[in-house]
């Protein structure tokens, strides 16, 4: 089976505590949409972070978030073939696997399309405290033009959609720090994203990143709940 959960930044229980209640195998999958917390640190801690999940009877297939470092600019990661696609795996952490932004993904016959990456509202504040902030946390133009071609080459109908951040029409402004001033949040993903929900026929629309629980339309934005992948 497939399941699917919100950002974990590191903070594993809710996994161990469902892995604990539900007694996975090595045939089943948890997606954390983004920012899971295993590519922050870049050293000892982010080893531990793997160790950790690594025991864990099941794969975790994680979105890329805007909390993390890229795979592909982590010399352990390669690509190899899972699924109908292509992801980032560590031959050390065979278990762990991060999404390929523009793959199309088969999970059990439900035709997935990810695409990673948002903005830090909290940039400026990581900087200030010598935190890790990378500058390419949102999709690059190459990035944007891997998606495009992936879902113009399947005459733009896929069945599910895992994405970091969401189209900009269903941004939850209800959820928003009122110490930050929107007018200077970079908000072109969600644009970008907008720009792809309106063309794309899809199912079912799975996102993360701002730390709350909704459903809307067809899309669910999750953070801490556990649930089963469906569309």
């Amino acid at each position: 089976m497939i399941f699917i959960t919100g950002d974990t930044h590191g903070d594993f229980t809710r996994i161990e505590r469902f892995c604990e209640r539900v007694q996975p195998s090595a045939q089943d999958t948890m997606i954390i949409l983004g920012d899971a917390g295993f590519n922050y640190y870049g050293g000892q801690r982010d080893l531990a972070a793997k160790q950790r999940m690594a025991r864990m009877p099941l794969t975790i297939f994680s979105v890329h978030g805007n909390h993390e470092m890229r795979p592909e600019t982590i010399p352990s990661y390669h690509l190899t073939e899972w699924r109908g696609g292509r992801v980032f795996a560590e031959d050390s952490f065979p278990n762990l696997l991060f999404a390929r932004d523009g793959e199309v993904y088969d999970l059990d016959g439900t035709q997935t399309v990810v695409i990673g990456g948002a903005y830090s509202v909290d940039k400026y504040y990581r900087l200030a405290r010598g935190y890790g902030w990378w500058p390419d946390e949102q999709p690059s133009g190459e990035i944007k033009a891997r998606v495009e071609k992936a879902l113009a080459d399947r005459g733009w109908q896929v069945d599910a959609v895992l994405s970091h951040t969401v189209p900009l029409r269903y941004v939850p402004t209800e959820v928003f720090i009122a110490a930050i001033d929107q007018r200077l949040v970079d908000k072109s993903t969600e644009e970008w994203l907008g720009s792809i929900e309106a063309r794309l026929r899809y199912r079912h629309w799975y996102a993360g990143h701002f730390h709350t629980e909704k459903d809307i339309d067809r899309l669910t934005l999750l953070f801490e709940s556990v649930r089963e992948f469906s569309v």
